[in-house]
């Protein structure tokens, strides 16, 4: 602790203005030249790292349904269920094509540089 203590922000301004006014003109203009680079890295790097949300399926966990429903009501319920089931699986088939076909695409670069 005895050296945050002895730390204040003027006389690291006054430090890095003594340090600075000591150096050649080329130094300093690597050392823009040095941060705008790291920078424009970092910022590529944040800029990049966009990462898709994983896919969570909807979970029913309970469907309660009278003991005395006749078969009608069972085809009924049936046909009201099918088109909402059929689009699910419909999305879920279009984004494992999209996957398989991203690994595909990779697969084929790797092979190409001969991994």
């Amino acid at each position: 602790m005895g050296f945050f203590s002895r730390f204040t922000p003027i006389v690291a301004y006054r430090d890095l203005r003594l340090f600075l006014s000591q150096r050649r003109p080329y130094e300093l203009i690597f050392l823009v030249a040095a941060l705008c680079v790291t920078s424009f890295l970092i910022y590529a790097f944040m800029k990049d790292s966009y990462v898709e949300k994983e896919y969570r399926p909807k979970i029913i966990y309970v469907e309660q349904w009278p003991a005395d429903r006749t078969d009608a009501q069972i085809i009924a319920q049936q046909k009201i269920d099918a088109p909402i089931k059929a689009k699910a699986l419909a999305e879920q088939k279009a984004r494992e094509d999209a996957q398989r076909a991203s690994f595909k695409r990779l697969d084929d670069k790797l092979k190409a540089m001969g991994i």
